[in-house]
């Protein structure tokens, strides 16, 4: 982050890539805030349609609205591009194809004002389908009270990009966005997880979450090898924060991420990729604790793969995980 921060100021950081018609709707939502003073950054992600057009437009139409270009790098480099653009006391990070609800900065901001010892304020979040249909209920965890990121993110991010609000300062001391393209908000909200920050909850709906038929990153097929590398990369770091966190491998959410750790062992041996499929392994090990470490599992699995090798051995305990299925 470069220069002062303006007090009360909130800055939404938007990157973008060839979505012009999103990015319309999701910056006039910003603008549609109840709350003011605000900016909006918009990171113009290397797009090459019209993106970067309407983008400039958007900025020439309003005063609160500035424009970065940047070579494509993805969704991180892009999210600490606008971070370091700033210049608010609180950050909102929001993708292109998701929106905010008017009065999201108005109860998140007057949370964390009066609840100086938060740092993070969330409230409910929707789900709208690509054919309009809205789902019933809060959007996966963002419609319970949780009064911390840790241990719980272990077992899913159970919010989504444009649901939290963080005090700049927070996102500051967490550092910079990652250069993964697959994750990479998960391992970020991890970082912040790991500082042992306390959490405002808003009893209302502050952001909606739209599917639609331009896709998403997160969408592709489970075993494809440039997606596993990513999230073999992710998912070490995660632990890592963890790690840092204090988290014992005996809490439940620990446990359930060391068996995720394996799952993700066996899905990079069927992908071909046999050292990250053993160092998976490895870390599931040390996730899982001493003592269930020693367990016949890891023995056996252990065994196989000296004996098969890690890419056969993936391939036959993933098709037995479909069997199981």
């Amino acid at each position: 982050m470069t220069g002062s921060v303006v007090a009360g100021l909130v800055s939404t950081i938007i990157p973008v890539y060839n979505r012009a018609d999103l990015l319309r709707e999701a910056v006039a939502s910003v603008l549609a805030q109840t709350y003011r003073p605000i900016e909006v950054v918009i990171v113009d992600d290397g797009s090459t349609d019209e993106t970067s057009t309407v983008a400039d437009a958007l900025a020439k139409a309003s005063h609160e609205i500035d424009v970065v270009h940047q070579r494509n790098a993805g969704p991180g480099p892009a999210r600490e591009a606008g971070r370091q653009a700033a210049r608010g006391e609180f950050i909102q990070y929001l993708d292109s194809d998701d929106l905010l609800l008017p009065d999201k900065f108005k109860l998140q901001v007057a949370g964390l004002r009066a609840e100086p010892e938060c740092g993070v304020a969330y409230g409910k979040t929707r789900y709208r389908h690509a054919d309009g249909r809205v789902e019933a209920d809060p959007w996966k965890g963002s419609g319970f009270r949780i009064e911390t990121m840790f241990p719980s993110f272990l077992k899913s991010r159970w919010w989504d990009t444009p649901t939290p609000l963080y005090r700049a300062s927070l996102c500051e001391a967490s550092g910079p966005w990652s250069d993964l393209r697959l994750e990479e908000d998960w391992e970020y909200d991890c970082r912040i997880a790991a500082l042992g920050v306390r959490l405002f909850f808003c009893e209302a709906y502050v952001a909606e979450v739209r599917d639609h038929e331009q896709g998403r990153l997160c969408y592709g097929d489970a075993l494809d090898p440039v997606r596993l590398a990513q999230r073999k990369r992710a998912h070490e770091l995660i632990y890592g924060h963890a790690v840092r966190a204090g988290i014992d491998p005996a809490v439940p959410e620990m446990r359930h991420f060391a068996r995720e750790l394996f799952l993700l062992a066996r899905q990079c041996g069927a992908a071909g990729l046999a050292r990250e499929s053993r160092e998976l392994f490895h870390l599931a090990k040390a996730a899982s604790g001493s003592k269930r470490a020693a367990h016949l599992d890891f023995k056996l699995y252990s065994l196989a793969a000296g004996a098969l090798g890690w890419t056969l051995l993936g391939r036959i305990a993933c098709a037995a995980d479909r069997f199981r299925k």
